[in-house]
Formats: C-alpha cells, structure tokens, sequence
C-alpha cells in the first residue's frame, strides 16, 4: 500500500447539510410534522450527508501525484520496475451507494502510448475496477439473486435514487461470480466434531430456458418441425451434508406420508453443513466453428467426490440418495466411492408419484379406492416386497385387459421399479436409520434453479444463468459475507501488484 499522508477533510458541505436536517427538525416537531414525512426527509437528508462527507474524504486523497518516475516492487522479490508519470490527468466515474462522484488523478507507466501500470489513488482508495464501488455492487447482485435485473435496478433506484442499466447490473453479476470456483475450492471442509453419523451425497437436474447461440445456426434459416428459438439446458444441483439416524418403521412413514391424525409428531434430525454445487451443461464454439458440450453434470460430481473425500470419516456410512434418472446413477459409480460402507438409495419421492399413477390406471383420480391402493403398495414397498407390487401390479393390468396407452404406462411404470430394486431396500434403510427421500435436493432445485430461472419469459445466455447459479449457491450455502470479502481481496491482488518502493512513496 501507499504511504499515508496527514490529510484535512473539507467537511463544510457535510456541516452544512446536517445544520440544515436540525433545523428542519426543529420546525417540524413545532409543526407536528407526521412520522411518515419525517422518516423520509431523514432518510434523503442521511443519503446526502453520506454525500458530502465520502466527497470529502475522496477529495482528500488529491491526484496521487508522486513526483515525475515511480520505482514499483512486487511482493514476489522480482525486478523492480521504473514507472514515469504520463501526461495530463485521467478522469474516473465512481458509482456508490451515496451517489455519483469523479475523481481526477495522475497516472504512471513505461509510455504514453502504452498501457496505465500504475494509478495511486485508485491503489490507495482499493477502488474496484469496474465504476460502480464493491457496496454497491453488493447490494445490486444481493436483490438480482432473488429478483429480475430489471426489478433490482428499480428497487435501488427506488430507495437510493441511483440510476443504473439493466446492463451493468447483468455484467456485475458475472463479474462477482468470477471468484466463485477458486472461493469453493480454498474452502475448508466443516469441523469433524459438528458433522453427524452418516454422510449422504445428493443430486439432481433442472431445466433452464437457454437462447441457442447466434453462431450455432444461420440468422432466418428455417426451423424444422419440432425446432426452437430457444431450448432448455440442464443444470445439476449437488449437495454432500451429514445426518444422525433416524428410524422409523414402514406403518411409522406411511402414517406420515399420508398424514394421518396419529401419525408420529417427533421432529427429525437437521441436515448439517450441507454445501451445494451447481453447474450448466453448456455449449462452447470454437474458433474452428466446432460446437463441445461442457458437461455440468460431471463438474458438479467433481466437486462432490472432492468434498466427499475431505469430509468422510473412517468407516462412515456414505449415501448417495437420488432420483431414478439412469446418468446420475452412471456418473454416481464412476466418481463417487463404491465399497462396503456406501449405500445407494433411490429417492422415494420418485416412487411416490410413479404408484399414483398406477393407481389411476384402474381407479379414478381422486377416489378413495386409489388412496388405498397406494396407501397399500407404498406399506409393501417399504417393507422390501418391491418384487410382490411389480407382480400385483401386473396381474392387475391383466385382469383389467389395459390396452394401448393406458398398457405401455404401466409396463414403464413396473419397469422402472424392477431396474431400480437394488437401490429400494427400504425396509433396511429404515431400519438403519437413513433418510429415504431427497427433500434437501428437492428444496434446492426450486429454491436456486426454478425460483429465479424460470419465470413467466425468462431466456438466459449461459455466462450470465451460470453467475447468477453461482451467486444463488453462495448465498444458500450461507458464504456470502465471506465471499464478498474473499473476491474484493482477490480482484485487488490483480488491480494493485505492485508497491512503490519507500524511496519514492509519497
């Protein structure tokens, strides 16, 4: 950093603002004035204050004028290098949360024709380097995590007065979403003592609405049937948490299930240290005009192994609870842990809806009989007897003579159920006290995929959808004050890598 010099603030403008606010105060308590009006004009009045005050303390810093040649030294012991100051001074924009300033300053390099090396006021302010300052940026991307660009902007608008574009609030959020792997992968696995007895690894895909890349295909070409402008992509969602045990048996969850008044009402062990990971399967075109799909499916599970293998402890119980989709089961044995002490399970919230279904293949939606029916086969199938349904099933639809659609549903149905009879063992799941159903993973797709991607209209471009994934996963994942200070340090350590040497610092 930049030697500081003793500096005067000019506070006048501030003094002057705040004798104001009291005087105004003063007549409005003679007045009886109404609480509404006198919170918004202190309001407004504090805004402006913060003006004055931040202009004084900017003014302050000068120009950063340290003389004619500046010897600059890396941290790193290399070579120090010789900077000169260049003609006239440069004129920055800052945008912050009190409102616009500019600020003029010297600047220093090797020639007048190349690049800026070196800029002390910025150096010594931190100054990002993007226009708008880190607060602001900060409270632009906390409303876009949750709310449409268009909305934040309004919003800050609304309450700061400040104007933005769409633009640059898009462009933020990219930018801040820059550190976000490195941030992940420095992180420290959670404190061993706080985890529970068994570690669950979770996953599952949503859809996001993506607009086809220009360069993919002709602007106007026609489009084939069954062709749009637009086509979903997937994004994956991971979680690696830990659990107690929790056993129940199969009358105890079905009660549940079906939320019968004497159902069991004991609260279930929380989820502890869940980290979630997220990524978008997308294209990337080539200078060659060749089109690769990066597979987000295959990062997020990565990133789960990795965090898997840091955390799991001796001898634990690893399980790795999902949806019947064949490619997590597949990606699942090729990056996860296989070995005695790993249990795969499928979610029975898949089951659940897959018997409902079947149900109303021979009763009607919404009657009693098919309540029973699935009240039935959801007691047989979490006491292991998978095979029994399949089989009860199928004699059912034989007695029914199901023909055409109603047949081929239920050939899937009992299909899906036969494939997957490996991973429905609940009746030893339950027994062992492990979670059965994927309410982590569930939650998390709504909550940072579908909540803010896939509103009324949406269409996103894959830089900008995997910043805002990125963001949402930070913010759930409750790192978001050390994220902040985490990516200002590491944008600062690419701004500011050189120091001028104590011989010539101002």
């Amino acid at each position: 950093m930049l030697a500081k010099s003793t500096v005067e603030l000019n506070i006048d403008g501030a003094l002057a603002e705040w004798n104001n606010l009291v005087q105004w105060m003063n007549l409005a308590v003679n007045q009886s004035t109404s609480e509404d009006v006198v919170e918004r004009k202190l309001f407004h009045g504090l805004l402006e204050l913060g003006h004055h005050l931040l202009g004084a303390f900017l003014n302050a810093m000068g120009n950063g004028d340290m003389g004619p040649e500046v010897t600059l030294e890396r941290s790193d012991g290399s070579e120090p290098r010789i900077v000169k100051r260049l003609a006239g001074e440069r004129r920055r924009r800052l945008l912050t949360v009190f409102g616009e300033f500019f600020l003029s300053r010297c600047v220093y390099g090797e020639g007048e024709r190349k690049a800026i090396v070196f800029t002390p006021v910025d150096q010594r302010l931190q100054l990002p380097e993007s226009d708008v300052s880190y607060l602001l940026q900060e409270w632009n991307q906390l409303l876009g995590i949750d709310q449409s660009f268009g909305a934040a902007r309004n919003i800050i608008q609304s309450i700061l007065g400040i104007q933005q574009s769409v633009d640059t609030l898009e462009r933020g959020s990219q930018r801040m979403a820059d550190a976000a792997r490195t941030f992940r992968a420095q992180q420290p696995p959670p404190d061993p003592k706080q985890e529970g007895e068994l570690l669950v690894a979770t996953e599952d895909n949503k859809g996001i609405p993506i607009v086809r890349p220009a360069n993919v295909a002709i602007a106007g070409a026609h489009l084939t049937k069954g062709q749009k402008k637009n086509k979903k992509r997937f994004a994956t969602v991971g979680c690696v948490y830990s659990v107690d045990r929790n056993r129940r048996t199969p009358e105890e969850l079905v009660a549940t299930l079906f939320r019968d008044p004497d159902r069991p009402t004991r609260t279930p062990p929380p989820s502890i240290s869940r980290r979630y990971w997220t990524r978008l399967t997308h294209d990337v075109i080539h200078a060659s005009g060749e089109c690769e799909e990066i597979n987000g499916q295959r990062d997020v599970f990565e990133q789960l192994a990795k965090e898997v293998a840091a955390r799991r402890k001796p001898g634990q119980k690893l399980l790795n609870l999902t949806e019947g989709q064949h490619s997590l089961e597949t990606d699942r044995l090729k990056y996860l842990p296989v070995d005695s002490d790993t249990i795969d399970i499928l979610d029975l919230l898949h089951v659940a809806p897959r018997l409902w279904q079947a149900a109303h293949l021979f009763h009607e939606e919404g009657s009693d009989k098919a309540s029973k029916v699935v009240r039935h086969y959801m007691l047989r199938i979490l006491q292991g007897k998978v095979k029994s349904v399949v089989s009860s099933l199928r004699a059912e639809g034989t007695r029914k003579k199901l023909k055409g659609t109603a047949k081929k549903n239920l050939r899937l149905l009992t299909r899906f159920m036969e494939e997957n009879q490996h991973r429905m063992k609940y009746d030893e799941y339950l027994a062992a006290g492990y979670p059965i159903a994927t309410g982590v993973i569930e939650g998390a797709c709504r909550h940072i995929v579908k909540d803010r991607m896939e509103r009324t209209g949406m269409r996103w471009k894959t830089p900008g959808a995997q910043a805002v994934l990125e963001l949402r996963t930070i913010h759930v994942n409750g790192d978001w004050d050390p994220y902040q200070q985490f990516r200002i340090e590491h944008e600062n350590k690419r701004l500011y890598p050189y120091v001028p040497s104590p011989q010539t610092a101002a």
